[in-house]
């Protein structure tokens, strides 16, 4: 298990993927790892839903 730091790390590298708009693919952490949920949790945070973007050309 990673350290606090480590997963703050993480969640940051996440959340910056998320912003430019890299694909949930890009994330460098083995499946068994913590900080993979991490990076997830920050990557979900920015990402729009595809059903949100729809919605705003349905208009």
């Amino acid at each position: 298990m990673g350290t606090r730091e480590d997963i703050v790390k993480a969640v940051t590298a996440g959340r910056e993927a998320g912003d430019r708009g890299d694909p949930p693919t890009a994330c460098p952490y083995p499946s068994t790892s913590t900080l993979r949920t991490a990076w997830i949790r920050g990557y979900a945070e920015r990402r729009p839903l595809a059903a949100q973007g729809d919605q705003g050309d349905a208009d």
